[in-house]
């Protein structure tokens, strides 16, 4: 991956509201993490580090089969999940395997939810919080806006 595409990657987690991002293409993975509002780049390493940092580079291979993803944190302080950016809604972590989670379930704090499938980059959003969920307000396979409510909690 080159640096231009790198830079590229950072001004948009910097411009956007993804707290992260991770890109593997051509056997390089890119881990970009926005803390405080700032991102800034670190040196690569073998793994990413137990602590959060601003942005990791790894040289780990992926295959074509394991889907770049980045973990959103869903915002719940009214029991309304809202899309955190815009794209696909899925409930399920693949076609044909279960939904994360169903109407009526127990979830509890940091839980998959859904990913929101943008520009080819799948974000999984976690529940902020414990609780039941009431029902879906967003259907598989469609297209969510930034802030379109997706989720309700009971």
């Amino acid at each position: 991956m080159d640096l231009e595409k790198i830079k590229k990657l950072i001004e948009f987690v910097g411009s956007s509201r993804v707290s992260e991002l991770t890109v593997s293409q051509e056997g390089t993975t890119v881990r970009i993490i926005r803390e405080n509002s700032a991102v800034s780049l670190q040196s690569p390493s073998p793994q990413p580090p137990a602590v959060p940092v601003s942005e990791t580079a790894s040289g780990t291979p992926r295959s074509e089969e394991q889907a770049s993803a980045s973990t959103v944190a869903a915002p719940a302080p009214s029991g309304i999940v809202a899309a955190p950016l815009f794209g696909l809604f899925h409930r399920a972590p693949s076609p044909g395997t279960p939904p994360f989670v169903e109407a009526g379930d127990e979830v509890r704090h940091g839980q998959e939810l859904f990913i929101i499938e943008a520009m080819k980059v799948f974000n999984t959003v976690r529940a902020e919080r414990s609780g039941r969920i009431a029902r879906f307000l967003a259907n598989d396979g469609e297209d969510v806006e930034l802030g379109q409510p997706v989720l309700e909690f009971e």
